[in-house]
Order: structure tokens, then sequence, then C-alpha cells
């Protein structure tokens, strides 16, 4: 646990210190050599202002994380409806799928329940899907969400109901030595890409920590050339329990 403590002080440190370090140079550089440069004062203006929400973004993850840490211990209790809230994370990332040529396909039955959950938190866990679909399978020209109803067995023979969500995408895919580490804290397959893609190497850390606060499941499969798919299960409203 140390360790994991150290290394991710370090790791959040190193993310920080990079755009940090670009701001300081930009900002000596137009009070010095650049100071009636015109042209330049814009061009360094756009890089700064891309640096600092970068660190916004980081910083925001941080945070986000360290909630959800601090709350995991407590299964959130309300009643969601989860096909209401892909629905909005569709909506609301559709310029930005428009604009990567990425077609969303969702796809999710009438009679869906609802889950036992914390909305704000099923938002980020699918924003942080389908917005990683559209970045790192954009070459598909196409991403698929599919939601259903599972019966899962439980160790009394009985069986409970939870809410199965997939998110898929046709790009390149992922390396099979990669994919155990995914939601490990500030890990990328491609660390130069990431960045220029906005990532902050902690999306799938925070799906990772939010999936298990609602006591459900995580898996990622991936294969070169093919695309990657991420399910997640949910704790789904049994028929005897009331909205």
């Amino acid at each position: 646990a140390e360790q994991m403590r150290v290394d991710f002080i370090a790791n959040a440190s190193h993310e920080l210190k990079t755009p940090l370090a670009s701001l300081s140079g930009f900002i000596e550089t137009l009070r010095g050599p650049a100071k009636e440069d015109e042209a330049a004062r814009e061009d360094f203006l756009t890089i700064m202002e891309e640096q600092a929400a970068r660190m916004k973004r980081l910083i925001n993850d941080l945070l986000s994380l360290s909630r959800i840490e601090l709350n995991e211990h407590v299964v959130p209790a309300d009643i969601v409806d989860v096909d209401g809230v892909v629905k909005d994370v569709i909506d609301g990332i559709a310029p930005i799928a428009a604009q990567a040529g990425v077609a969303i396909n969702f796809q999710a039955p009438d009679d869906l329940p609802n889950a036992i959950g914390a909305r704000h938190e099923l938002f980020q866990v699918f924003q942080n899907l389908i917005d990683n679909a559209i970045k790192y399978g954009r070459a598909g020209k196409k991403a698929d969400v599919v939601l259903s109803l599972e019966q899962e067995p439980q160790d009394d023979g009985s069986t409970s109901p939870f809410i199965c969500a997939v998110v898929r995408d046709y790009g390149p895919g992922i390396a099979r030595e990669h994919v155990p580490r995914l939601t490990e804290r500030f890990y990328r397959v491609d660390p130069d890409m990431s960045r220029r893609e906005g990532g902050t190497g902690l999306g799938l850390a925070i799906v990772k920590h939010i999936i298990n606060r609602h006591r459900g499941e995580l898996e990622i499969e991936s294969r070169v050339g093919e695309g990657t798919s991420i399910m997640v299960k949910v704790p789904a409203v049994s028929g005897g329990d009331s909205d």
C-alpha cells in the first residue's frame, strides 16, 4: 500500500509537472523575446490554454478518484434509470463523435429495469467508456453501446438481476499483455497518443472504483485489429422492489 501511494504521488507529480513547465516556459518567452511579437503571442497563448486545460482535467480526475475511494465502502442505494443516463451521455458527446466521424449505435430493451446506484457516478462511467471508444476506436468509424438484463447466480442458489452494459469500438485494439493493466492509475498503452487525445491516464481507474463501489463487475476484452470491448455490470432493481 505504501509503494502504491509513493508511485501514485510520483506519477501525479510528473503529469502535472510537464504542462506546468510548458506554461512557465511560454510565460518567460512572452515576457522576453516574444514580448512584441503578436503572431507568436497568439500561438503561445493557444498552447498555454491547451496545457492549462490538460492540468484542469487531471486535477478534476484526481479529485474524483479521491472522492470515490473515500466512499468505496458505502454502497449507493438510489434508483437510477441507466437507459436514460446512457442516452444523456450519448447526446452530450454527439458533437465529439461527429467530429471524429464515429457513429454510436445504442441498443437497449424497452423493459430494462432501473439500477441501484448513484446516477452521477454511473454517468461518469459511461462518459469515460464512450469517450474512450470514440477517441481510441475512431479508425473503426463506429461504436456500439448495448444494455441488457442478466441474472447472476448467488452462493445460496438464487439469482440476482444485474444490468449489463457493453461498450465496444472497432479500432486498432490493444495487445493482450496490456489489457490486465488498463485500470491501473496512469497506465497508458501509448502515452503520447493518450496525451494528444486529452487523456489523463485515470479514466479506467475511476470506472473500476465506481463499479467496485456499486458491487458490480468490470471486464475488458481486446484483440489487435479487432477493437476493444468493455463490459460493466451493476445491480438492478428486482421485481419485488419499487421505483
